[in-house]
């Protein structure tokens, strides 16, 4: 069986550094809606790239830094 990717996401750690930004904030930064960051941060959407590297440029940090990808073992 093949291994699942598993996608997380340290936005909300990123918004607390960036003094505490709201989720707002950073929708209007990013140019994506609140909707899409309350989703990113509950770990129920996956953005597109082009998303991922709006909210890195967002927090001018490098999209690694926002989004992490590990293989998790997919046991049936």
């Amino acid at each position: 069986m093949a291994d699942k990717l598993v996608i997380t996401n340290n936005i909300r750690k990123l918004r607390f550094f960036a003094k505490e930004m709201t989720q707002l904030e950073l929708a209007e930064k990013a140019g994506i809606s609140r909707q899409t960051v309350v989703a990113l941060e509950a770990g129920k959407y996956i953005p597109s790239l082009e998303i991922a590297f709006r909210i890195a440029g967002a927090f001018n940090v490098p999209v690694g830094e926002v989004f992490e990808c590990r293989k998790e073992d997919e046991k049936s």
